[in-house]
């Protein structure tokens, strides 16, 4: 449950829940794909409890949201598909250069400014990019999900003018949603670790919650940086523990 809440406060400030999670899955014993699915399941609980601390910052831009939510469903549903078709040994190869991106994205993220005097012809075709790299991201999210937060974080604030509190509670929404529909599919094709995912899923709820309340009152770009080096140090860790 421990790491659950610290995955939930990972998950809900900055969208590295696995950081925490995925590894102590591992820990206790399960296989790489399982691990995943138990993970991305559990993690629908971090979503629930982010999005009703975040209703405040959300509030307004619904319409802007469902938009995204729709765009990572049918990313999700992709990721979660070629999960089930892809090897269980490739998946394990690939997770230290999924992890090693997330956390470059995230300093690209904490350091990205906005220019509002951008010329319209260009913000129409990074607004159009933007949202096909959304459904992307969801397709990563629904294959993987460690730092697929960081991900749509970088992407939603090409196309958000708003504060970091308000893009990252869209953020939330958003990998939640493609967690939800992932949880789904695997739910009809796997056996479910339920007694591990249960009491995660408690810490994630909570850690969720708390996300959102310690951003509106915490220096956000420390606490990226912080967790784009957490990223890091997990990808080296992972890589070493696949190829060496």
């Amino acid at each position: 449950m421990l790491a659950g809440i610290v995955s939930g406060l990972l998950a809900s400030i900055a969208g590295l829940a696995s950081l925490a999670s995925y590894p102590a899955l591992l820990l206790v014993g399960l296989p790489p794909v399982l691990a995943n699915v138990t993970n991305t399941i559990a993690l629908v609980f971090a979503g629930i409890g982010s999005t009703i601390s975040s209703l405040k910052e959300l509030h307004g831009h619904w319409k802007k949201v469902l938009l995204f939510i729709v765009l990572s469903l049918l990313g999700g549903i992709a990721g979660s598909l070629f999960l089930l078709l892809a090897p269980a040994a490739s998946f394990e190869k690939s997770v230290p250069f999924f992890v090693l991106t997330a956390g470059i994205l995230i300093i690209i993220s904490s350091f990205r400014k906005i220019k509002t005097n951008t010329a319209k012809n260009n913000n129409r075709w990074i607004s159009l990019l933007s949202l096909v790299g959304i459904f992307l991201a969801g397709s990563y999210d629904g294959y993987f999900g460690a730092g697929g937060g960081i991900i749509y974080l970088a992407l939603l604030s090409l196309v958000v003018k708003d504060r970091f509190v308000t893009v990252n509670a869209m953020k939330n929404v958003i990998a939640s949603a493609a967690n939800l529909i992932a949880t789904i599919i695997f739910i009809f094709k796997f056996n479910i670790a339920w007694l591990t995912v249960i009491p995660l899923g408690i810490g994630l709820l909570v850690g969720g919650y708390l996300g959102p309340i310690i951003i509106r009152h915490s220096n956000v770009h420390f606490l990226q940086i912080l967790i784009a080096f957490a990223s890091f140090g997990l990808a080296a860790y992972l890589f070493i523990k696949t190829y060496l």
